[in-house]
């Protein structure tokens, strides 16, 4: 969209003697500090929401693919051979795995339950941060690109009245010019600020989501570990966790016992 505007307003130059290029040389260093502060807000805030959909789409097909196959393995080392290496799901399993195999070294007794527990909401929390990376600067850009335009727009009218005052003429044609150019900035503020704005809520409703889908599969995680295997999901509710990740249908919780024994191995 900034890009769009400032095209047109460089097509306009050579017929509008009030245009984005008039308004810049006619600012001087302060407007096109200004301006150059708003492209560059512009540019990173779009960066930060391509990367972020891209990471967070990555995480939502691994999770489709998750509920498909994970469940239908003996056991979750086998399980987690399947998921994608690095993957926030595979981090999860590889966490809880490590914390059942640190729970037989400790040397103060601690419920085996809380301690997984701890260590599978650490990881959780590690990935949600990972997640929202870069969202404080969508929020950011948002609160504050209309002011840096504003103040833009400040500057521009106070030059441009202390140029009318020194050549004598308040006519419409003297003022309409001078403080047309200012507003331009106030304008770009805007047209930065508002995709920003845009880009944070969408982020953040997409984040909340998979945080959701993570906190539900490291529930069934725990569940796993502290049963020893006879405790999963039931195929239904890996169905409906598909659905929902489709868009098609809503999530159910729910486990059963699958009648096994000895379904976690330990590392040597």
């Amino acid at each position: 969209m900034l890009t769009t505007i400032l095209a047109a307003g460089g097509a306009a130059a050579g017929e509008n003697p009030y245009g984005l290029q008039a308004a810049l040389r006619e600012g001087g260093l302060i407007a096109q500090g200004t301006f150059a502060i708003l492209v560059l807000m512009s540019v990173v805030s779009f960066y930060i929401l391509f990367s972020k959909l891209f990471e967070q789409q990555k995480i939502i097909n691994q999770g489709k693919r998750l509920r498909q196959t994970f469940w239908q393995s003996s056991n979750l080392r086998e399980g987690a051979a399947k998921l994608d290496k690095n993957s926030a799901w595979r981090q999860i399993v590889d966490d809880g795995l490590q914390a059942q195999d640190q729970h037989t070294k400790l040397t103060d007794p601690v419920e085996a339950h809380d301690w997984l527990h701890g260590s599978l909401a650490r990881s959780e929390a590690s990935i949600n941060s990972k997640l929202n990376n870069g969202l404080a600067f969508l929020a950011t850009v948002g609160a504050t690109a209309p002011f840096i335009g504003l103040f833009g727009t400040v500057v521009g009218i106070y030059r441009a009245l202390v140029k009318i005052g020194a050549s004598g003429q308040a006519s419409i044609d003297a003022v309409a010019g001078p403080v047309g150019e200012a507003l331009i900035m106030t304008a770009l503020g805007l047209v930065v600020a508002v995709p920003a704005v845009l880009a944070y809520n969408w982020l953040q409703r997409r984040n909340k989501a998979i945080s959701e889908d993570l906190s539900a599969f490291s529930n069934d995680v725990l569940g796993f570990l502290a049963s020893n295997g006879a405790v999963k999901p039931t195929p239904a509710t890996a169905a409906a966790g598909a659905a929902k990740a489709a868009g098609t249908a809503p999530r159910t919780t729910g486990t059963t016992t699958a009648g096994q024994t000895g379904g976690v191995q330990t590392r040597a």
